[in-house]
């Protein structure tokens, strides 16, 4: 057998072995959902699972309070010594969603990193005549749903080391890579003049006015879109009382697009929908965006046929890619700072992921072949690519 299927074998029988364990782990994240950047039940999980095992450092509250990082190595270098080590991170996230908990699987997302890194760690210790030594980071980003946690951590440094980049979340079908999409949110509220609404509305200025002008705008303006551009929103104030002209009003809307450079086009037209609104009505208008922007993923050609190939050996099913999945992801934003792969993975329920069906689901022991097998196969990839580093320099767009 040469090297690097000794190394695959060595990563396939660490995950089973410590399958219990995992499974242990993804269920206890799961049964104490916790809202992003509140996760601090499962962050302290997680830091003491590592802290278990004294060859992983291991670094609580890194960078936002409910991040963790872990890291051990470098290991594996021969004729490479004294070369910086190849910093292969596999990410783990773990916040749930208000009132249905893990719809989305995130406690699986955990699992699989979790199990990845420490079948990538026993495949390493097989080997002593690496080229180039390795290191392994599992690194906790909280508030994938609301926030954008790994895009804070972006900005703070966190991802500045890292040569790789793994993860893979949870769906309907087992595929290596599906198109997320950009995605924005933007608040508009308006300022007008309370008055009352019967006695004498001319002295008012109607701010609710401006709001469903600003609706009704966009709601045209879909006519002219390309199909697969979407803005949808909501009016989240609309006044106080019947009898008094509405002085504020508030809406929030979301702004997807494929690619980011389109998104700069959708905002341009939807802020002229927002401010035209308000010349209409005599309102004063702010226009915020509160958040993060979250990128589309970069596809990486070569990441995803190794994993395909890892994946297919494992019995993995790849169906034909989707051409219309609009889900987003703050993994886009990682995507465009260094090379990373974000397959997805069936769990053996037919249903939606952020339904009450899924919930159940991605906690059940049936879920656990398919997210382990998963995980095996994201550390069969990372052995590839640290047998061959120059795989590093192909695949991107």
């Amino acid at each position: 057998m040469e090297a690097p299927q000794r190394m695959k074998a060595a990563a396939q029988r660490c995950v089973d072995a410590r399958r219990h364990e995992l499974h242990a782990l993804s269920r206890d994240i799961w049964s104490r959902p916790e809202l992003g950047g509140n996760e601090t039940h499962a962050h302290d999980t997680l830091v003491r699972f590592f802290s278990r095992d004294e060859a992983w450092t291991v670094h609580a509250h890194h960078v936002l309070p409910t991040a963790f990082r872990a890291s051990w190595g470098p290991a594996g270098g021969g004729a490479g010594a004294g070369e910086p080590p190849l910093n292969v991170a596999f990410l783990c996230e773990y916040d749930a969603l208000p009132g249905i908990g893990h719809a989305c699987g995130h406690n699986l997302i955990a699992e699989v990193g979790a199990a990845a890194a420490l079948g990538l760690k026993a495949a390493l210790e097989t080997r002593t005549d690496l080229h180039r030594p390795v290191k392994i980071t599992v690194l906790g980003t909280p508030a994938e749903e609301v926030n954008g946690g790994k895009i804070d951590l972006i900005l703070a440094g966190a991802f500045a080391d890292f040569d790789l980049v793994f993860m893979a979340h949870p769906a309907q079908q087992d595929a290596s890579f599906l198109p997320c999409i950009t995605v924005d949110e933007v608040l508009v509220k308006y300022h007008g003049k309370a008055a009352h609404a019967s006695a004498y509305p001319w002295e008012g200025v109607n701010a609710l006015d401006a709001a469903v002008l600003a609706y009704n705008n966009l709601s045209a303006l879909r006519q002219q879109l390309r199909p697969e551009w979407r803005l949808h929103g909501i009016i989240k104030h609309g006044g106080e009382q019947p009898n008094i002209v509405p002085a504020f009003t508030q809406l929030e809307f979301y702004l997807r697009t494929p690619q980011v450079e389109d998104l700069r086009v959708l905002k341009a037209k939807a802020e002229a929908c927002f401010r035209a609104a308000a010349v209409a009505t005599g309102c004063r208008v702010e226009i915020t965006y509160p958040g993060h922007c979250y990128y589309n993923i970069l596809p990486n050609a070569t990441l995803a046929k190794l994993y395909e190939n890892n994946g297919t050996a494992l019995g993995i099913q790849f169906q034909e890619q989707s051409a219309n999945f609009s889900g987003s992801t703050d993994f886009g934003n990682v995507s465009f700072v260094v090379p990373g792969l974000h397959p997805f993975f069936y769990i053996c329920t037919e249903a939606l992921n952020h339904t009450e069906e899924y919930t159940e689901a991605a906690g059940a022991e049936k879920a656990q072949l398919f997210t382990l097998r998963t995980a095996k196969a994201l550390a069969m990839t990372a052995v590839d690519v640290v047998c061959c580093p120059d795989l590093l320099s192909c695949g991107r767009p």
